[in-house]
């Protein structure tokens, strides 16, 4: 039988900060508010559940995170703080890092709630994800599971609600954009099965194993977010929020 993996995970692409950490059998978890503030309740908020699960960094076999898309500052906060604990952890070269789209994780979590650990057969089920990505847009990308596996159907793309076009084979609708865009969606979503949710770290802890075991775990310095809109849309509070960050942490190695 497998080791089996000793994960922590947080995802702070949206406004809700999610955390994690399991110790391949048992699973802890934190949620509160997140936008601002995950910048500095996320670390806090780390320790802390890693104290109750009695788990230290150095026996963590990686660090997965949200990489995207989702709040530029999120994503940026979320990579820092991977990038700080993994490679300033006492494990040898340091921690591994595991970065997940956001897009799958709230396509696992609507998967979770409709079924459970299993979808009920081996047959495939295709999930639309929406996440709303502010500006009268949002991000949408499909993924397919079958035998515990997660793929992309096609890249992320990035719409506004009245383009939204499903191919018919998305069995579930998943996100946060049912009520924000309730009355600019088109009503032919009315028929489907459509199912509030958000990225969770929950959710990256089921999908970790299988992308960890086809390795796609990566050095700390490697983190880098996912974006799909261009930078230039970054609203006026973004940048300034960037700006204070770098000026505040200039010690925290953050790459574009």
């Amino acid at each position: 039988m497998p080791k089996p993996f000793k994960f922590l995970a947080f995802d702070t692409s949206t406004d809700r900060l999610s955390i994690a950490v399991t110790d391949g059998a048992r699973v802890w978890q934190h949620s509160s508010p997140g936008g601002a503030q995950a910048s500095t309740t996320l670390i806090p908020a780390i320790l802390a559940l890693l104290a109750e699960s009695g788990l230290g960094l150095g026996d963590l076999d990686a660090i997965a995170f949200g990489r995207g898309p989702g709040s530029f500052t999120g994503l940026r906060t979320a990579c820092a703080v991977a990038q700080g604990l993994a490679s300033g952890a006492n494990h040898g070269a340091g921690i591994p890092v595991l970065p997940i789209d956001t897009l799958a994780a709230v396509a696992d979590e609507a998967r979770f709630q409709r079924f459970g650990a299993a979808t009920g057969n081996d047959a495939p089920l295709t999930v639309m994800a929406l996440l709303d990505a502010r500006m009268d847009e949002m991000y949408v990308q499909s993924h397919q599971f079958r035998s515990g596996s997660c793929m992309s159907v096609k890249d992320c793309e990035l719409i506004r609600p009245e383009n939204l076009v499903t191919d018919g084979s998305a069995r579930l609708l998943a996100g946060n954009v049912f009520g924000v865009y309730a009355g600019r969606l088109p009503e032919a979503l009315a028929r489907l099965d459509c199912i509030e949710a958000y990225p969770t770290a929950t959710a990256l802890l089921r999908l970790a194993p299988a992308l960890a075991t086809a390795g796609h775990c990566i050095e700390a310095s490697l983190a880098l977010p996912l974006y799909v809109r261009d930078k230039v849309a970054q609203t006026t509070d973004e940048r300034a929020r960037i700006k204070a960050d770098a000026l505040a942490a200039p010690a925290i190695p953050l790459e574009s």
